[in-house]
């Protein structure tokens, strides 16, 4: 299928299950695909870095930062999913943390314009290699018994009732809304993606629908182009 038959078909890309809507979640996701090879003199996101860092410090400091309503929605989502947050801390968090600490992760250019989208909004981006799944994508409870492959870690049994990304053929993308497979994951190789932006309750449409746009914003400079739509979903 080509990049014009995702778009046409982006709306049955990611399904919600019955059973995870219990948690309220949501959900705006689109596609984007690798449009031309553009050379760099120096680092393309170095300037928006210095930017976010510049935003992140003059709205946030660490002692405050548990107390934004939208750090507050996570971390309380994450409770409810048995998860210590002082812990195990939303990556959305993390990066606005690091930001305020003037550091900021560079990975390759495609997953640091989602984490740079992820900061200033604070809701947890997802970012999937499309050839490296089987369509259509579904998001549900796990039954037990799942591998699944983390990023930066060992591979991992899973527990029942745990919400997930799952492709068609059952590999688990990811762990809702803060842990990546390795076996989809974005890599320099990688031409065509399906950004998520990962909602909780008490987080507005808009926020997440805005985290999508800005991901697509940044990919447009570097050669990328997107679905001229976001799909929302809850």
């Amino acid at each position: 299928m080509g990049n014009a038959g995702f778009c046409d078909n982006i709306d049955k890309l990611i399904d919600l299950d019955n059973n995870v809507k219990s948690l309220e979640i949501h959900i705006a996701y689109t596609i984007s695909w690798k449009d031309s090879e553009k050379l760099f003199e120096r680092y393309p996101f170095e300037d928006e870095i210095r930017n976010l860092i510049n935003y992140v410090k003059s709205r946030y400091t660490l002692d405050m930062l548990r107390d934004d309503r939208v750090v507050r929605a996570y971390r309380d989502f994450f409770w409810k999913l048995g998860i210590d947050p002082t812990k195990t801390r939303p990556a959305s968090e993390a990066l606005v943390r690091r930001a305020l600490r003037d550091q900021f992760p560079c990975i390759n250019p495609v997953v640091d314009a989602g984490n740079i989208a992820s900061a200033y909004t604070m809701v947890p981006i997802g970012m999937y290699d499309l050839d490296r799944v089987s369509l259509p994508l579904t998001i549900k409870f796990s039954q037990g018994g799942e591998k699944f492959k983390p990023i930066g870690g060992g591979e991992e049994v899973l527990e029942k009732d745990i919400p997930i990304l799952v492709d068609s053929k059952g590999t688990v993308m990811h762990i809702y809304p803060h842990r990546d497979s390795m076996e989809t994951c974005v890599t320099e190789n990688t031409t065509k993606i399906v950004t998520i932006a990962a909602g909780v309750p008490g987080v507005e449409r808009e926020v997440v629908m805005r985290a999508a746009s800005i991901v697509v914003e940044l990919l447009q400079k570097i050669g990328w182009s997107s679905c001229n739509l976001i799909i929302y979903k809850d």
